[in-house]
């Protein structure tokens, strides 16, 4: 059985987006991020990402991890490779070549996307965006991410998706790193085609399930 543990609020979305798609059987162990509370290793706190229990896990004290037959896997782009492989069909590899992309483009994400995207989301999230020093940070940041998103828009300007002409988990990685940024409205306004590739991922039948699940869900 494949257990995950994280929370619909992190970056186990990934994985559960991922396991909607692939119509997987798996458990959702709740783990909470430790900055909720005042004193994550309080007796009675529940488990977070300060728990002895889960750092045995997870030693970085991240979500998510899996656990799936033996295997431990603590990276979620990583997670998210493995089940598309594991689980095989049209998100998945069909061969090396296709394999080595999806590694690219998830690497890709992870280097030069992910980091200023989240910071981007953490802006709004701290209701920084409409004072001086927080539209000075969102300027910079999308400056930033400027190089990244055009090598993206001209990708898409000759491919219909990541790789191999099809929704496939590298679409999927890219698109929930992607979504940091989208918490500020006009990040994708000057790539229309990334605009464009993004709105159908998130149409998605499965991208809404966990979504709404997302929604559902305490924080």
């Amino acid at each position: 059985m494949i257990t995950i543990y994280g929370n619909y609020h992190s970056r186990a979305s990934r994985a559960l987006w991922l396991l909607e798609e692939l119509g997987l059987p798996f458990k959702l162990r709740f783990v909470a991020q430790a900055n909720r509370f005042k004193d994550p290793l309080a007796p009675d706190a529940p488990l977070n990402t300060h728990s002895p229990e889960f750092r045995k896990l997870s030693p970085m004290g991240a979500i998510p991890v899996l656990e799936d037959d033996g295997l431990l896997l603590t990276e979620s782009l990583a997670i998210n490779l493995h089940l598309a492989r594991k689980a095989g069909g049209p998100l998945a590899p069909a061969h090396e070549n296709e394999l080595a992309q999806m590694e690219q483009w998830a690497l890709f994400a992870a280097t030069w996307v992910e980091t200023d995207a989240l910071a981007l989301s953490f802006i709004y999230r701290r209701k920084e965006q409409d004072t001086p020093e927080g539209k000075a940070e969102i300027a910079a940041l999308c400056s930033k991410l400027a190089r990244p998103l055009l090598a993206l828009e001209a990708h898409l300007g000759s491919h219909s998706n990541m790789v191999g002409g099809r929704f496939t988990v590298a679409d999927l990685n890219l698109a929930e790193i992607l979504r940091y940024g989208q918490d500020h409205p006009p990040f994708l306004d000057p790539y229309p085609r990334l605009q464009s590739w993004i709105a159908l991922c998130q149409k998605r039948p499965a991208f809404r399930a966990m979504w709404a699940k997302r929604e559902a869900e305490k924080v």
